[in-house]
């Protein structure tokens, strides 16, 4: 399986999420998936995804069997696959979307914010799982090095690929605000991007459907 795009990582995350924190609204429609999605609280980087952002990552993850579209309402609704599509039991699914929401954490942390979707009963507990997801082949998880400083070394996810760490020593994927900002804008440029390309081949389109009428040759 490829690796997951930064988006489909914070699609799938919130669906899992989502799943366990307000089963009553689950599967989740477009709306409140993008909603999940840009919350400003309990993510790692915060982003600005727009309904197109977020329905490309949900394509993107219907190819890998990790997301799967609702039939039984007039809403189309969308549920995620993690367990299965990663083959990995729930404990893990748990830890997976913490790390894809809030970024590198340690076990403690892992244990504190993965609460509301299980409930470990101690932090060697969430250390053995997190061990099975660093020793599978390819490894979901990896723990990073102790940064300079902290008491503690964390554990970050490797479903969007290797976890890059700078020369400050923190991973990229835990983000300043600096960092926030800029996968944010990045995203957005990306929607732009394919945006212009498509009125740009609709524009080409016209114009070389009125020269065939006219009988000019749009090249001249």
């Amino acid at each position: 399986m490829r690796a997951l795009t930064p988006v489909e990582a914070r699609v799938l995350g919130v669906l899992v999420e989502k799943q366990a924190t307000v089963p009553d609204t689950y599967p989740l429609s477009l709306n409140a998936l993008v909603a999940g999605c840009n919350q400003k609280t309990a993510r790692d980087p915060v982003m600005n995804l727009s309904e197109s952002d977020v329905l490309a990552a949900i394509d993107g993850l219907k190819s890998l069997s990790l997301v799967f579209e609702g039939s039984s309402s007039r809403v189309t609704r969308y549920e995620h696959n993690l367990a299965r599509g990663f083959t990995v039991p729930s404990q893990a699914a748990a830890l997976l979307a913490v790390l894809m929401l809030r970024g590198p954490q340690t076990a403690a942390e892992l244990r504190a914010n993965s609460e509301r979707l299980h409930r470990f009963a101690d932090i060697s507990s969430v250390e053995g799982f997190l061990n099975e997801l660093a020793e599978r082949f390819p490894p979901r998880a990896v723990l990073l090095p102790r940064a300079p400083g902290a008491r503690e070394a964390r554990w970050a996810h490797m479903l969007c690929g290797e976890v890059l760490m700078p020369a400050g020593g923190a991973a990229v994927a835990s983000g300043s605000d600096e960092d926030r900002i800029t996968v944010g804008e990045l995203v957005a440029l990306k929607a732009e991007l394919a945006r212009q390309s498509d009125e740009l081949a609709s524009l080409r389109a016209l114009v070389q459907r009125m020269a065939t009428e006219l009988g000019i040759d749009p090249a001249a």
